[in-house]
């Protein structure tokens, strides 16, 4: 009984994983696009980039950010250290 109730309970924590990752594909997406741009981007791109005004999509993507702390939440924890670690690398970051 209690073999059961053990495989129950790891059961049930891989399906909650699975939901709670599958809940925001498109965060996940826009995340991953973002991530990609800064590992690929030199120095001076970045650079230059940060003086652009931003497209309509970009205003849209900050606007979502800004209403809903979890989804900001979720995106900041995955974006963070790989663009920390770029900004790092080409000091823009002390």
């Amino acid at each position: 009984m209690v073999k059961y109730s053990c495989l129950l309970a790891l059961l049930l924590l891989v399906l909650y994983w699975t939901v709670a990752r599958a809940q925001h594909p498109v965060l996940d997406a826009v995340a991953n696009k973002v991530i990609q741009r800064y590992q690929q981007s030199s120095c001076e791109q970045l650079s230059k980039q940060k003086s652009q005004p931003k497209s309509q999509q970009e205003h849209e993507a900050l606007q979502l950010l800004r209403s809903d702390p979890q989804v900001r939440t979720a995106f900041i924890n995955k974006v963070a250290a790989p663009i920390a670690n770029k900004l790092f690398e080409c000091g823009m970051i002390p």
